[in-house]
């Protein structure tokens, strides 16, 4: 399959999930350690507060999308739930399962879950939203598959309100990324498409405001790293 250019990634929904598909394949394996690096490794940090806001409640359904390596989804799992873990990339599973067996894992797509509606009490993304096609469907997913009153956390870039710290932190993305893509696969653009989604990406205060307009109740935020960050925790509307 001929590759999709980060100039070209983000011209429709499908050359966007063409896209993510090829580049988290190609960084799978080294994926634990780009999260470290680039989140001045406070990565665990940040997962480990999103998984204990969850409050996670022994014998519940939970779905983590993006699983990626599975983090996430192995400490929801020790806290007791039916975890199922769900990412695009099949060989990020491969090396989830790898890790442990405290967890299922599906290879699937966020914009359209193969999962019966209503039949999860807790869905956890960790920089999934960032990266959907089509971010709404991915809303209306979520929804879909959550019994009312289940709750959502998602962990993310944000992207600032201010212009100029906005452009500070996209410059240096891009810095960072360009070092890094071209030391570890000698192509730049590999980690160059962070900044270039979060430029298109509608930020915390974006994402609350869809997420209060399809089906979600007692929406927050919760900023991160001075604001460069945030988490999200929604309630499915009963």
């Amino acid at each position: 399959m001929k590759k999709t250019s980060l100039d070209s990634a983000f011209e429709s929904s499908q050359t966007k999930r063409t896209y993510v598909r090829q580049l988290f394949a190609t960084i799978a394996d080294r994926y634990d350690l780009i999260t470290a690096v680039l989140s001045y490794g406070q990565d665990a940090k940040w997962k480990a507060r999103l998984v204990s806001l969850a409050d996670v409640r022994r014998g519940e359904r939970a779905l983590d999308l993006a699983a990626g390596t599975g983090d996430i989804a192995f400490a929801v799992a020790a806290r007791g739930a039916k975890t199922i873990g769900l990412d695009i990339t099949h060989r990020m599973l491969q090396l989830a399962q790898a890790k442990s067996s405290a967890a299922s894992f599906i290879t699937g797509d966020m914009t359209s879950l193969p999962l019966r509606s209503s039949s999860f009490d807790l869905v956890t993304t960790g920089y999934g939203l960032r990266n959907v096609p089509d971010l709404n469907r991915a809303i209306d997913e979520i929804a879909r598959v959550l019994k009312p009153g289940g709750r959502l956390l998602s962990l993310d870039f944000n992207r600032p309100e201010s212009a100029i710290v906005r452009s500070a932190y996209l410059a240096y993305l891009t810095v960072i990324g360009s070092t890094l893509g071209w030391i570890l696969h000698r192509d730049p653009d590999t980690y160059r498409y962070i900044p270039a989604s979060i430029r298109r990406y509608p930020g915390a205060r974006g994402v609350a405001d869809r997420l209060a307009a399809r089906g979600f109740d007692h929406v927050t935020v919760i900023p991160l790293l001075f604001g460069l960050m945030s988490l999200h925790l929604a309630e499915r509307a009963r």
